[in-house]
């Protein structure tokens, strides 16, 4: 589960398990594979996905603005083909470690009513205990379950480090690079999610993307104790940087 991250900057995107289904109008940034958008001088480029290893025989493209995934040419939506991908260089799926990776349009993207920048939190940017954040995407609906149509998106709020890395929850598989969030047995992102953003909204009303959604458990999708563990944005914001400028 490499969660993959685009150019730009945004509002929201992404999914879950046992969410609300996402109105069309809910969110103003939505990409097909939950991705956020980052700005570089007037070029988009760079999508929140998921990709476990990178051929370069495979042909990539970037979906923006869509809504539902069975509808091949829906209003506000277009496609956009892939320049580079650009992952972590110290990504480690074994412990899966550093799981970020920015996608580099071909093309710039004008933005509209559907497709919009976000944005990244300051550098190392820690929220607290129960802070509201929503994780958006087209996953399964439950575990073993059926893979969503539309646009998901369900609460999950924030779980401290010093909570999610107790003994009976995710102990020391929990790095400082991660965020957990909910836990609560109820919600949770799940299977076809992984790469999709945490959203969370600032006192200014900005939406940030404070998470990639990074691994669950194998229990399930909604187990209790086991949040959904999320790659930390703010902990890669000079990594990031490096790359929108390449």
């Amino acid at each position: 589960m490499l969660g993959i991250t685009v150019l730009a900057a945004i509002v929201a995107c992404g999914k879950l398990r046992a969410g609300d289904k996402l109105h069309p109008a809910g969110y103003k940034i939505k990409l097909a594979l939950g991705c956020p958008l980052l700005p570089k001088k007037g070029t988009l480029g760079a999508c929140v996905g998921s990709v476990v290893s990178v051929n370069k025989d495979l042909t990539y493209r970037v979906a923006l603005g869509k809504y539902n995934l069975t509808v091949e040419d829906e209003e506000g939506s277009l496609y956009a083909e892939v320049d580079t991908i650009y992952v972590h260089e110290k990504w480690n799926s074994l412990f899966v470690w550093n799981d970020i990776a920015i996608i580099k349009l071909a093309e710039p993207v004008e933005l509209s009513d559907t497709i919009k920048v976000g944005c990244i939190p300051e550098e190392g940017a820690l929220l607290p205990q129960d802070y509201p954040c929503y994780v958006t995407g087209w996953g399964r609906l439950w575990t073993g379950g059926p893979i969503a149509d539309v646009l998901q998106q369900g609460l999950q709020p924030i779980v401290s480090h010093a909570t999610c890395s107790r003994l009976d929850w995710w102990f020391i598989k929990v790095r400082k690079t991660m965020v957990c969030a909910g836990g609560d047995g109820v919600i949770s992102a799940c299977n076809g999610d992984s790469g999709g953003p945490l959203n969370c909204q600032a006192e200014d009303g900005s939406w940030q993307v404070h998470g990639i959604v990074s691994f669950g458990s194998s229990q399930g999708c909604n187990t209790y104790k086991k949040p959904v563990v999320f790659t930390r944005v703010s902990a890669y914001n000079d990594w990031i940087n490096e790359k929108i400028q390449l």
